[in-house]
């Protein structure tokens, strides 16, 4: 690297970095980018004076026992080169950036290279779906139920069809209520199928509705008027 510019030390920094994780902080990265900005308001001065106060202060460092272990740890790890020390923390130290320079595929490329393929893939298959959802209809699978009990389900597409056949809402119910409350149930696979076969047994195939209708409180009532009617036939 003949002639230092921002750029170039940053990347060679960052790819240091990326290889070497456990060694690395953020307060490293807050006095190296700081000096390369003031190292470039310089005029890239080849040595120069780098504050200990101003550098705390700019990068948020509060303790100058971390500022002296950070500004070490560049030294050994190569990015600086220190030509001078300071005499006390108001002082300053005069430094060089080191040329860092190094093959330029580094770890980092490669990672950043495979992640963006990926992220390109990734990408591509989430279009994909989304030009699938908007050219197809999206199914509705979701079955809605009219009535279920324990293992037993029946839909309402299969209630309109036993509507359909002429049984009415009160002798399907009463059918349905007749099954839940039937012991051996279980033995039962489909709750339309066996509904079917009671409502046939129970009011005949071919049910009109109009003239078969299951009414509890009318059996009852009938029920009490023929009774009348064989108390006064008895008694007359």
């Amino acid at each position: 690297m003949d002639k230092p510019n921002g750029y170039s030390l940053s990347r060679a920094f960052i790819n240091w970095a990326f290889e070497n994780p456990s060694k690395i902080k953020p307060s490293h990265y807050a006095l190296y980018f700081f000096s390369i900005e003031h190292c470039n308001r310089l005029g890239w001065k080849k040595e120069f004076g780098l504050p200990s106060v101003m550098t705390m202060e700019a990068v948020g460092i509060k303790s100058h026992n971390t500022y002296i272990n950070t500004f070490n740890d560049l030294i050994d790890f190569g990015f600086f080169e220190c030509i001078e020390r300071s005499k006390n923390q108001y002082s300053s130290n005069i430094i060089a950036l080191s040329n860092f320079d190094k093959a330029p595929n580094k770890a980092l490329d490669k990672a950043l290279i495979k992640h963006a393929s990926k992220h390109r893939e990734s990408t591509r298959q989430s279009i994909d779906n989304i030009d699938k959802q908007v050219n197809n209809k999206p199914k509705n699978n979701k079955q809605e139920y009219y009535r279920a009990f324990k293992h037993l389900k029946i839909t309402l597409i299969e209630y309109n069809k036993l509507l359909k056949r002429g049984y009415t809402k009160l002798q399907i119910d009463n059918i349905l209520d007749s099954i839940e409350n039937y012991a051996p149930n279980n033995k039962y696979n489909s709750l339309y199928l066996t509904a079917g076969k009671w409502l046939v047994k129970e009011h005949g195939e071919n049910n009109t509705g109009a003239d078969k209708v299951t009414d509890v409180f009318y059996d009852n009532v009938m029920k009490q008027v023929n009774a009348d009617k064989a108390r006064k036939n008895g008694i007359s």
